[in-house]
């Protein structure tokens, strides 16, 4: 048929080989509908003689139904959680997994709306993005052995599985990137009543902590419109104080932002009289003047390692959860002195 050899056949290459795109390849090894029995049969055949997986339609995998915080995707955060997304639709697309997004209001999320969800989108198991569940849903969900896991999300009773990123790890780093070059007044620009936000101000305290004559203040942001906006004026007033702050460690980038702009209006100079590191690599990180400092989190990864958690709790609903913390990587910028690699002499 093809004399194309692969050791290890993606989706992508079984669409080439079979002359379809690669959705379509995706749903007939989802056992989906819609596909004709023609096309059906090239792809599985296809499929085989390469050593992809099939499986039979009775041993299709359940399906999959994300439910987004629709209050955290239109607040800004959108291309954080889009990022996610594409990474538990490829992981269900590689599994056979039927998927399918919603959003929805945080406050709407009783279990009346979520069972109606599912059941439109004949879902067995849940993926809750960005959302923390309630009391009332907690019960629910644990009462009806419904497999659930929250993406980018911590259950400090570990009832639920989770992935999230390494939130306390990586708000100590980021901190620390600050005290090492020499900063003992930090700032930590935050704000959320979620678990993983929780645990980056544990991180910036633990860090502040760690280092003699270092000093830490939480600067709490409301959310009330633009959060760039909030943090300059926030930060306007913080230096207003002249409490002797030179440094903040932000919650996330678009804060850096507002941060970074108040600085400069003040006549300070980034990163040699201000420094400044925010947190998740998102795209305006490569934006500011100078570039920002971060800390990188593998969202795609986030959105993965959740549907080999699901997958294994379709396996077995009554073993033990388990929580998956993925690294989070300094990013090098300009705006933290002494930080990033030292250049060669002949560079300076």
């Amino acid at each position: 048929m093809n004399d194309l050899k692969i050791k290890r056949p993606r989706q992508a290459d079984i669409a080439k080989l079979a002359g379809v795109s690669v959705s379509t390849v995706s749903r007939v090894l989802a056992n989906e509908p819609g596909i004709s029995d023609t096309v059906r049969s090239k792809i599985l055949k296809v499929a085989s003689e390469h050593g992809y997986p099939v499986k039979s339609a009775s041993e299709a995998v359940a399906g999959g139904l994300a439910l987004i915080a629709s209050d955290g995707v239109t607040g800004g955060l959108s291309v954080f959680y889009e990022s996610i997304v594409d990474g538990l639709r490829a992981g269900t697309a590689e599994a056979g997994m039927p998927f399918e997004v919603r959003m929805v209001r945080e406050d709407r999320a009783t279990p009346e709306v979520i069972r109606d969800y599912m059941q439109t989108a004949d879902a067995e198991g849940l993926f809750l993005v960005g959302i923390d569940p309630n009391e009332k849903l907690r019960g629910w969900l644990e009462e009806s052995l419904t497999p659930t896991v929250l993406v980018n999300g911590t259950d400090p009773s570990m009832h639920f599985d989770g992935v999230s990123p390494a939130n306390f790890f990586g708000a100590y780093e980021a901190t620390s990137r600050l005290t090492k070059a020499g900063h003992r007044r930090i700032l930590h620009l935050t704000g959320s009543h979620r678990h993983t936000i929780r645990e980056r101000v544990r991180g910036f305290e633990a860090a502040i902590a760690a280092v003699p004559g270092a000093k830490g203040r939480l600067v709490p942001l409301t959310f009330q419109g633009s959060a760039s906006r909030e943090a300059h004026e926030l930060t306007v007033a913080a230096l207003a104080e002249d409490a002797g702050f030179t440094a903040a460690f932000c919650m996330n980038d678009f804060i850096a932002v507002g941060v970074l702009e108040a600085v400069t209006e003040a006549g300070l100079r980034v990163p040699e009289d201000f420094a400044i590191v925010g947190f998740d690599d998102l795209p305006c990180a490569l934006m500011t003047n100078p570039r920002l400092s971060t800390m990188r989190v593998d969202r795609a990864a986030l959105g993965r390692e959740a549907v080999s958690l699901m997958l294994s709790r379709f396996r077995d609903r009554t073993a033990p959860a388990r929580h998956i913390c993925q690294a989070v990587v300094p990013v090098p910028g300009g705006t933290v002195p002494n930080a990033e690699p030292v250049r060669d002499a002949d560079d300076l």
